[in-house]
């Protein structure tokens, strides 16, 4: 009797013990374990805090933030890095306060600067609509409104 309790004593203990690696519930795929390596985590009584964390495989992500004075905001500014299923490394900084959240990276796409110069077409077309108003104002001498546009009801 005691050796069939002691028995399964070690089979709970056994069975409870940390398992590295898992199947997923969607697969059978076995997915590999990746441990933590860092996670530091600071949380002040006037609201400020940080953190920091880094994982086996490279994912790295660090923030930190405190209020906005008379705002309920949290002013956050942080980092992450990562590397992407293509192999390129990826790396981000931001800031998030009362403009936005601003990202900044090699990988982000950029919008062209502004003012960016205007095509010929469109400046071609601009003059001829031009020329066109300048024809109709000479050929119509009255004051009348032109039918063009809906009078108002």
């Amino acid at each position: 009797m005691n050796f069939v309790l002691i028995f399964a004593c070690v089979a709970a203990v056994a069975v409870a013990a940390p398992q590295y690696s898992y199947v997923t519930p969607d697969s059978s795929e076995e997915v590999e374990f990746v441990p933590i390596l860092r996670d530091d985590r600071v949380h002040e009584e006037d609201g400020t805090y940080r953190f920091d964390f880094e994982a086996g495989n490279g994912i790295r992500f660090s923030q930190s933030g405190s209020p906005d004075g008379d705002e309920d905001a949290v002013i956050k500014a942080g980092e992450y890095s990562y590397t992407a299923p293509d192999g390129t490394e990826i790396h981000l900084t931001y800031v998030a306060d009362e403009n936005g959240f601003q990202p900044q990276g090699d990988h982000l796409p950029v919008a062209p600067e502004f003012p960016h110069p205007i095509p010929q077409f469109v400046l071609d077309q601009i003059a001829f609509a031009a020329e066109e108003d300048r024809q109709r104002a000479r050929s119509d001498n009255s004051n009348e409104i032109s039918g063009l546009y809906g009078h108002p009801n």
